[in-house]
């Protein structure tokens, strides 16, 4: 991701099929590890997956908090549907299992 108006075709493009948005900071070693984790597992092919790297777009980083009312977080993984963030989690408890579950109708 770099533009905040992919926010808006995110929030669109999820009344029809989950969004997945992954922020990473690039000075974080728990943030590498768990990007390292997700690159490792196999993405489901039923949601689109976008990563942030929340360093160089901080900017971008803030108005997803406030469009999806989350806290920010480093690393986040956010599943977006229906224009709402239905499942947001951080740090080591990031896993593609989860984000699995959460991406299936």
């Amino acid at each position: 991701m770099n533009s905040e108006h992919q926010l808006k075709e995110i929030a669109e493009k999820s009344a029809f099929k989950p969004q997945v948005i992954f922020k990473h900071s690039t000075r974080c070693s728990i943030s590498a590890m768990a990007k390292g984790r997700l690159e490792r597992s196999i993405a489901p092919d039923n949601a689109d997956f976008y990563f942030l790297d929340l360093i160089s777009h901080r900017n971008i980083s803030n108005k997803i908090s406030t469009e999806f009312n989350v806290y920010h977080e480093s690393p986040q993984v956010l599943v977006i549907k229906n224009g709402e963030c239905i499942y947001d989690e951080s740090h080591g408890s990031i896993s593609m299992d989860e984000i699995e579950e959460k991406v299936s109708w």
